[in-house]
């Protein structure tokens, strides 16, 4: 699935020690250089996948041959067992299941190496009569680091690692060459888990954090900076770089929004905010830092609160995605709606999959059209085992004819909000700018959506700019594991939300979604001219989205350096220990954010 990226306003502007800042090193030679001239010890480069470490290590080894000393290459790749064991090992986490796997809950990079591999590596480490350079991913494991001299750490992020993953172009555990056998579960499900662990660990040992997003170009952190950069990010509120893709039932609102993206056509999903998205981080050197925002975690307390720290450790447990419904002229259901699918609850997900938190969703109608509309739930008459009989049969290749028949459907104004609690059927219906907010049931952002029915259309082909790819997948019989057949009387009473006004002042009013009992987020929404005022409580990490206005500020009312600003259809992740903050109305005219936040904290 190809992925677009837009980058305005995604900077985050933080200020560090004048130390930290300049000893921070840019630019692919001037890193070497400075590393080179380090020490003449054994050196690690470990990272993450998709980095070209062979390229690192033998320019660094040049550097270090011109100034006199000689130099010993160990490839990291030697150290892993044959592929076809990796397979095997990765077998009980890619399972049978067409759709999904079960994650690796333990294990860790040292599990697919060879012990005689390792203990060679020590001897050739241990020889001081040259600079060792290890590279590559688990370069530098537990086992090395009585060894080495220096440890650096390369990062990627999530979006490169997919496209990758998606052309064909990773190289996986061990090899050398794109694996050409690779299954995506393996990465969604084993080998990130084993990847996160060694970074886990790397971030209590490196020595550098080596930032390597900009073709042939490198900025080398030294630790104590990296360290002094994150603490601090975690004190602001959070920019993320927002992601397109295009789809079946995508739209054309995204054209008159002024993103910066060239080349999307037919936009289907826009995620805003979420755990597998990059950060940009600007703290006065030459230019921003990639990473992945998951690194933040490292100060999870401080960032989604110390109850979900403690409940959910590593977890990143909120999603804001923006759902373009607009067309510009008139279209059928099948073309505009999202398939129709349901989501799996906290214990279902832990039961067939090792995640640990459901998807719990959230429609908010942040525009409505002529014609907007949502699907939710099933018709009070409906036939629903006839619904899965037909489902079945269709495999989402032959069409269901008459699928309007099962499903109930809602007309949408701006301002409405549809609870969507797991087993609920339900899809976008299009002709709206849905503000969709999830919980997010995984440490790396894997999606659990059921498919049960798309419509047997074709899906969209971005080589060709068309609608000429194959029908999506369907997820069946997790959607009958799931389903509650939730009916039109119900969803009416229990999940069509209306807002209660709970604070008002001249200058300000805040109003609350009522909720449903096993949503564990509440939705609020802050309405004001020229300024509004919130708390996080010390406790409650904010989801903020801007849907009326063009721009604000958030200031902490403690700190007023601590500011960020948000422009339309913009998400702040406005960290747990932010505190209390004014939002200023930057536009004039009336501003509306919507607040997502977790219940308990």
């Amino acid at each position: 699935m190809p992925v677009y990226e837009s980058i305005k306003n995604a900077d985050n502007k933080i200020k560090i020690s004048a130390a930290n800042r300049d000893s921070v090193v840019f630019g692919w030679d001037a890193s070497l250089t400075a590393l080179a001239e380090k020490g003449a010890g054994a050196i690690a480069i470990d990272g993450w996948y998709g980095n070209d470490f062979c390229k690192i290590a033998s320019a660094l080894a040049k550097k270090i041959e011109a100034a006199g000393r000689s130099v010993d290459l160990i490839d990291a790749t030697t150290l892993f067992k044959s592929r076809e064991e990796i397979i095997a090992y990765n077998q009980p986490y890619v399972t049978d299941d067409p759709g999904f796997g079960k994650v690796n809950r333990t294990g860790v990079i040292e599990d697919i190496m060879k012990p005689d591999a390792i203990e060679a590596a020590r001897t050739r480490l241990a020889d001081s009569s040259k600079t060792t350079v290890i590279y590559g991913v688990g370069a530098s494991i537990k086992a090395f680091e009585d060894l080495l001299d220096i440890k650096c750490y390369v990062d990627n992020t999530h979006q490169r690692v997919q496209w990758d993953m998606w052309t064909g172009k990773l190289v996986s555990f061990g090899c050398t060459e794109p694996t050409s056998d690779y299954n995506w579960k393996e990465y969604h499900y084993s080998d990130y888990y084993m990847l996160k662990r060694q970074k886990d660990y790397m971030y209590g040992v490196m020595d550098f954090y080596i930032e390597a997003y900009e073709e042939n170009d490198l900025v080398l952190v030294p630790r104590a900076a990296y360290d002094e950069i994150m603490s601090t990010l975690v004190k602001y509120p959070i920019h993320e770089v927002k992601i397109f893709s295009p789809g079946p039932w995508g739209a054309y609102r995204f054209e008159q929004m002024d993103y910066g993206v060239e080349g999307l056509s037919n936009n289907a999903w826009n995620k805003i905010a979420g755990p597998e998205l990059r950060i940009r981080i600007d703290f006065g050197g030459k230019r921003s830092i990639n990473m992945p925002m998951l690194n933040a975690m490292q100060y999870g307390k401080e960032l989604v609160g110390e109850l979900i720290d403690k409940q959910y450790p590593g977890l990143f447990p909120l999603d804001i995605w923006l759902d373009d419904g607009w067309h510009p002229t008139p279209q059928p259901a099948e073309r505009i709606s999202m398939p129709m699918h349901i989501h799996p609850s906290s214990k279902y997900v832990a039961d067939h999959f090792d995640e640990p938190l459901g998807r719990y969703e959230t429609y908010y109608i942040a525009e409505a059209y002529e014609g907007a509309n949502t699907w939710m739930g099933f018709k009070d008459d409906a036939d629903t085992e006839e619904w899965e009989r037909l489902c079945e049969e269709s495999q989402n290749i032959k069409p269901i004819e008459n699928w309007k028949d099962f499903i109930a459907n809602w007309s949408s104004k701006e301002g409405d909000l549809y609870l969507i609690p797991p087993g609920t059927m339900h899809g976008h219906g299009g002709n709206q700018m849905v503000l969709e907010m999830d919980t997010n049931p995984s440490i790396n952002g894997t999606e659990y959506s059921f498919f049960e029915y798309d419509f047997a259309r074709p899906s969209w082909d971005d080589n060709a700019k068309s609608m000429t790819g194959k029908p999506l997948k369907m997820h069946l019989e997790h959607g009958r594991n799931m389903e509650k057949t939730r009916r039109e009387s119900w969803v009416k009473d229990h999940l069509l939300s209306t807002p209660k006004v709970v604070k008002w002042t001249p200058e300000y009013f805040i109003d609350r979604y009522k909720s449903y009992s096993v949503m564990p987020y509440e939705v609020e929404r802050i309405h004001f001219e020229k300024c509004g005022q919130l708390s996080t409580e010390g406790k409650f990490m904010h989801m903020l989205t801007l849907t009326v206005g063009s721009k604000v500020t958030v200031i902490s009312k403690k700190d007023p350096e601590l500011k960020a600003d948000c422009d339309k259809f913009q998400t702040l992740v406005i960290p747990a220990s932010f505190g209390d903050y004014e939002i200023i109305n930057e536009a004039g005219g009336r501003a509306t954010c919507v607040i997502q936040r977790w219940k308990k904290g």
